[in-house]
């Protein structure tokens, strides 16, 4: 057994890991990474963020080239697909995303360890290679940033071929007929647009009465009029009870939420979309004592420390929402903890993004929310049908809502529908983390035409004074 000393330790090189062990070399500390997947990057960078995200382009670029291109006088364009070709392009994406943090560590001298990390005593991490050996690295405060797993559903087994998970939906050898997604969530939504757009009829079969909980109201009662246009079918308030397989497909035995008779679905393969879960299997943490919540979760204090000494965690596995992005945050933070900085999350502000087409984006409060706890608010609301160059990019579905205090004018939370939401919601972020005003960006020069006006016109209609509108 071969041994090594560092000054932090890190299990998993997912977002949360990898971004970590970079702050935290920058900042002088020896640092080493454990990760038991042959790549770096976590599920994120391997079987979830940025796959999803290559598949997402390529259906969107061919749903494009196929009915839109002739109307703006572009003829000639019958596109094929090729599945082989587009699944290695999407594996040609997520190599060069890996690759770019094997050169991130070589180049701040991080030391990276391929194997299964566990904890085997206070400052202590153990880990096995996929060959049985086993190297010690004596750490003096380690990180656990394992992750999450795909939560699944009960009864219900997972083969990755017929009944699969996010992983399998990224590796499919053709695009099935029918293609039944369980759970009306972010995952859900953008795995079953990308097999829509391919020629898949999709069904989403959904435990609650509306899509994307959590997220804004009026998102969720437009939107899916959207993607119903794209050939989504929905059964929303219907619960699965039960998915059979056999080699001519799959039987989805569903009912209504609150009890009724049953009914079959014919498919060709069923995603199983329900979320995720806390993976902290074999870190050793109930041994050492380390207190865990009910939904399995790390628990840890406002600097990211356990119970346990020397023991820290961030990510999917601790309380929060499980976004790559946040995780990035927490690892930044808890680096500069440890070295003796005021490292900081703000919660209030972390952005989250459906990437379908339109892709929804939200930071902040919602409606709902705010009025549970009794708080005035005012709403500013401006359909991208009034901006030109949503008009001039055939992108004219959707909005932009802005949530303002109804006192002091605050922006309490931006929810955006429609096309480059997701890079539209930055400005919104950089503004409450600066407690910005509606009128704050309402004053702000935008330039003409970008779709980012419909953001200012938004924020002017919270003083009821958009100019488009």
């Amino acid at each position: 057994m071969s041994e090594h000393q560092f000054d932090l330790t890190i299990i998993g090189s997912g977002p949360g890991g990898y971004v970590c062990a970079i702050r935290a070399a920058q900042l002088g500390m020896k640092v080493a990474v454990v990760e038991k997947r042959p790549t770096h990057g976590g599920t994120c960078l391997n079987v979830g963020c940025i796959p999803s995200k290559a598949l997402l382009h390529a259906s969107e670029s061919f749903e494009e080239a196929g009915h839109k291109f002739e109307k703006m006088g572009i003829n000639g364009c019958k596109p094929k697909i090729d599945i082989k070709q587009m699944m290695a392009f999407k594996d040609e994406v997520v190599l060069g995303n890996t690759k770019g943090i094997d050169f991130l560590f070589k180049k701040n001298k991080v030391t990276p360890f391929i194997g299964t990390g566990k904890i085997v005593d206070k400052g202590v991490v153990e880990v096995t290679g996929g060959d049985g050996s086993v190297t010690k690295l004596a750490s003096k405060n380690i990180v656990i940033a394992t992750g999450s797993a795909v939560a699944n559903l009960p009864g219900v087994e997972i083969d990755e071929k017929q009944v699969v998970s996010s992983t399998g939906a990224l590796e499919l050898p053709k695009v099935p007929k029918h293609l039944v997604v369980v759970g009306a969530g972010v995952i859900g939504l953008e795995l079953g647009s990308v097999w829509a757009r391919l020629g898949a009829k999709v069904t989403v079969v959904e435990f609650l009465d509306r899509i994307l909980p959590g997220m804004d109201g009026d998102v969720a009662k437009t939107f899916p009029r959207m993607l119903k246009k794209q050939g989504f079918e929905f059964r929303l308030g219907t619960k699965v009870s039960g998915v059979k397989t056999t080699k001519s497909g799959v039987t989805v035995t569903v009912e209504p939420a609150k009890g009724g008779e049953s009914e079959d679905i014919k498919a060709d393969v069923v995603l199983v979309a329900i979320g995720r879960m806390p993976y902290t299997q074999g870190l050793g943490l109930e041994d050492l004592g380390v207190k865990m919540s009910q939904r399995g979760q790390v628990e840890i204090d406002d600097h990211f420390k356990t119970n346990v000494e020397g023991i820290y965690a961030i990510g999917d596995c601790v309380r929060g929402p499980m976004l790559a992005h946040k995780a990035e945050d927490e690892g930044v933070a808890v680096a500069e903890i440890l070295a003796g900085q005021s490292g900081h999350v703000n919660y209030d502000v972390i952005p989250g993004v459906v990437y379908t087409m339109p892709e929804v984006a939200s930071v902040g409060r919602i409606e709902e929310d705010l009025k549970a706890d009794g708080i005035d608010y005012v709403v500013g609301k401006f359909a991208f049908m009034g901006n030109g160059r949503a008009k001039a990019n055939q992108t004219p579905d959707g909005f932009v809502k802005v949530i303002a205090d109804a006192k002091t004018d605050k922006v309490l939370g931006v929810h955006i529908l429609g096309a480059s939401a997701g890079e539209m919601i930055h400005e919104a972020a950089v503004l409450m983390e600066f407690s910005g005003s509606a009128e704050d960006l309402a004053r702000t020069c935008h330039a003409h035409p970008t779709m980012s006006e419909a953001v200012k016109e938004a924020a002017m209609a919270v003083a009821k004074r958009a100019i488009h509108a």
